[in-house]
């Protein structure tokens, strides 16, 4: 009986977490599961303006999915296949390697 009711903690938790990939607007504590943060480090973000979010009634605030997963993807790094290819274009362009 206990092993059910540890399976049945588990699938709640899995369908749970589940929502936080189909609503459009998370919460903070919600915010706080999807980007794998403490509640003090995302205080601390939001206060220092560096990830967006919305307060409506100057207490609560909130994050829209769409713009913390942009905010997630910047800052790309290049493979170092991508950096060789941009290197040899421009050495190309250049005249400095003849084909």
């Amino acid at each position: 009986m206990d092993h059910i009711l540890e399976r049945l903690d588990e699938i709640q938790k899995m369908i749970e977490s589940q929502g936080l990939y189909t609503k459009e607007v998370l919460n903070f504590h919600e915010t706080c599961r999807y980007l794998e943060l403490s509640q003090s480090h995302l205080y601390k973000m939001t206060s220092n303006g560096v990830i967006p979010y919305y307060k409506p009634n100057g207490k609560k605030i909130y994050f829209r999915r769409a713009e913390l997963d942009a905010w997630l993807l910047r800052n790309r790094s290049d493979s170092q296949d991508e950096i060789d290819r941009r290197a040899a274009d421009y050495l190309i362009s250049k005249g400095r390697i003849k084909l």
